[in-house]
């Protein structure tokens, strides 16, 4: 009904067909023909019930635009918790990060203290070894320049022995020596 009243009022107050010449109501009168041809298409309008279906169609989608905002509170507050979680995750995840980081360091801090002690043992049993193969070196050495001049001092002996030695005295030496071993021997 207000929309009826409107339609009128809009109607009546139309300027230009107030400001026509000669009769307002006449068919040669443009203003009016067209005045009338809308008021017909308003009356139409009604008749078909068009306004309530208009009403209809826009509380329809008044309706759909409130489910799709109840659905986009929905979905934000789900993306704010999904959010929230996969911020806990990243801070567990780099918590976790830094503790293995951490291990490792310890780890690897600890092979090395195992790697200079078992560097130092392992220097230490090469550096006994090398002194003991220095002293059998060196004893094998002394004996063998023992050996030599022991050699050396036959050989001079020798030497001296056969220029000062007779043959008579060599005989001599020789039954002394069948003697000793002779009773040595029995």
């Amino acid at each position: 009904m207000r929309m009826k009243f409107t339609a009128v009022v809009a109607g009546l107050a139309a300027g230009p067909a107030m400001a026509a010449e000669g009769p307002f109501i006449s068919l040669g009168n443009t203003d009016f023909v067209v005045l009338l041809a809308f008021l017909l298409f308003i009356a139409v309008l009604f008749y078909y019930n068009v306004p309530s279906l208009i009403m209809g169609m826009l509380d329809k989608r008044a309706d759909g635009i409130k489910t799709e905002l109840e659905e986009a509170r929905s979905l934000r507050e789900e993306a704010q918790t999904l959010l929230a979680s996969y911020e806990r995750n990243q801070k567990d995840v780099q918590e976790q990060a830094d503790r293995i980081v951490a291990a490792a360091k310890e780890d690897a801090q600890r092979a090395a203290d195992q790697a200079r002690a078992d560097l130092a043992t392992s220097l230490e049993r090469r550096i006994a070894g090398a002194e003991e193969q220095i002293g059998s070196a060196q004893a094998a050495a002394i004996k063998e320049v023992r050996d030599q001049a022991a050699m050396i001092a036959i050989a001079v002996s020798r030497e001296v022995i056969a220029k000062q030695m007779t043959a008579a005295e060599a005989n001599r030496l020789i039954d002394d020596g069948i003697a000793q071993a002779d009773a040595k021997l029995h």
